[in-house]
């Protein structure tokens, strides 16, 4: 429909300028920058928490700098499509930027831990109501025939965002101290607040919607703390046993949601045999596999091999200078090779995975980046046409909820792999402190641990591609991506 939508207009309908005309240009530049700080600040902490640890102790926290964030941010980004509704979606995103700038200073003034972790939880709102407006912005505010570009851009951004969020960190804690990565950030997500009305001038309050789902939202929360928890409790059988129970309950959010008056998913989405069951489950379970490189690679770099915060922040950027330059080289793909790049990147976090295992400790430093390159490569062959076939699966009484739930799966991923791969990294010691024993053993029990969700995404990724697929129409195979 795209490709012929296009031919019809011209040449004038084509492209960039086309994208950016009649207004959309403000709101374009905004949901970058919303995609920006989503990224970066989840990622940021990567190579700051050996000084957060150092200074304020928790080595055992150390997964939930990241996890207590996407905590917050999953609640926030799940509810963002009745919020947008109910709230009208300039205001709720001004809302969302001065709660994110409160959680960084909250951050930044910690005098423990625990005020730390709650800034960290803090931001995770703000950032996952950013995140969520963004993509309910680019759902109703953008013709379909934008879609896979808009959607380029967003990888785009996000890619650099992951390679300059670590990457920043690293060089603000050698100039100065971890605490300014905060204050930077602050400030970043005040100008974002003060923006958003002004920007998204053309978006009006809508009719309110059927509520929101504070049911859902709850057990949601619980289910996610469950996971998010496992690293913290002892034996290794309760850690294993909380992961289980919280990856159960999230099935059953799935489930109930689907009978409820007041959805917070679109319908069928746990069904995997439909488009949006088997693209939501392939972007969770991938994202979850991913997850130990991000929080657990810079402290291994640092204490095996005496890498610099900065080094160490380099290398794991690796993986999104991969998906960066894969996202652009595949932009243009038409055809069957929309299914086949998100096959392609289905397989590569894989065999990235086992790489990482067997030669993160001692194997040479060429071949890290090699399985971070393949880890990063992985998303950007496939995000945009996962998310594209989703989109495009939606009903118009689920654009909302649907969109935003892209972003929402992919953190309640995130969280649940950062969970897990701190469960794996704290049964071989990590939690007692940083040695070079346990962060050899954690080196491969973190990425050994994530091989079956990764399989068990690519089995998705393959369900959603395939002939059989039921449930909402496909985008076009003509169309550009």
């Amino acid at each position: 429909m795209e490709a012929a939508e296009q031919g019809s207009d011209g040449d004038e309908r084509k492209g960039w300028a086309d994208l950016l005309a009649e207004g959309r240009a403000p709101r374009f530049a905004l949901i970058c920058v919303g995609v920006w700080l989503n990224a970066a600040d989840a990622l940021v902490t990567a190579t700051i928490m050996p000084n957060v640890g150092a200074d304020l102790g928790g080595y055992a926290y150390f997964s939930w700098a990241t996890a207590g964030f996407l905590v917050g941010a999953i609640l926030a980004g799940a509810s963002s499509g009745r919020v947008s509704e109910v709230v009208g979606l300039r205001w709720a995103t001004a809302l969302a930027g001065l709660i994110m700038a409160a959680g960084c200073v909250m951050s930044a003034l910690a005098p423990d831990v625990g005020v730390f972790l709650a800034g960290r939880l803090v931001q995770g709102l703000g950032s996952g109501w950013i995140s969520g407006f963004s993509m309910v912005a680019i759902a109703l505010l953008f013709p379909p025939r934008h879609l896979a570009r808009v959607f380029a851009a967003v990888t785009f951004i996000w890619g650099i965002a992951t390679v300059l969020g670590p990457l920043f960190g690293g060089l603000v804690v050698e100039a100065g101290g971890w605490r300014d990565v905060f204050w930077l950030f602050a400030l970043q997500a005040l100008a974002f607040s003060i923006a958003a009305p002004f920007l998204l001038g053309g978006a009006s309050k809508g009719e309110g919607g059927p509520g929101i789902p504070w049911s859902q939202l709850l057990v949601l929360g619980i289910g996610v703390g469950a996971i998010a928890t496992a690293d913290l409790v002892r034996p290794a059988a309760f850690s294993v046993a909380m992961v289980v129970t919280g990856l159960v309950v999230l099935a059953l959010v799935m489930r109930f949601d689907g009978r409820a008056k007041v959805r917070l998913l679109p319908h069928r989405a746990s069904d995997l045999t439909t488009v949006c069951g088997a693209g939501y489950f392939a972007m969770f379970a991938l994202t979850a596999a991913s997850m130990g490189f991000f929080v657990y690679g810079p402290a291994i770099l640092q204490e095996l091999r005496g890498f610099s915060p900065l080094a160490a922040g380099y290398t794991v950027g690796a993986e999104s200078l991969a998906w960066t330059a894969a996202a652009m080289s595949v932009a243009g793909a038409t055809g069957a090779w929309d299914r086949r790049w998100i096959r392609i990147g289905a397989l590569c976090l894989v065999v990235s995975l086992v790489v990482l295992a067997l030669t993160m400790a001692d194997g040479h430093i060429v071949f890290v980046l090699l399985g971070g390159g393949l880890m990063g490569a992985a998303f950007g062959f496939s995000w945009a046409f996962m998310s594209r076939r989703v989109l495009a699966a939606l009903s118009d009484d689920d654009k909302a909820i649907g969109s935003s739930a892209i972003m929402a799966v992919r953190q309640t991923g995130a969280a649940a792999g950062a969970a897990i791969s701190g469960v794996a990294a704290n049964l071989v010691g990590f939690s007692a402190g940083l040695t070079p024993e346990n962060a050899r053993a954690a080196s491969v029990s973190i990425f050994v641990a994530v091989i079956p969700l990764a399989v068990a995404g690519a089995w998705a990724a393959f369900r959603l591609t395939g002939s059989a697929i039921g449930a909402g129409p496909a985008p076009s195979e003509g169309g550009s991506a």
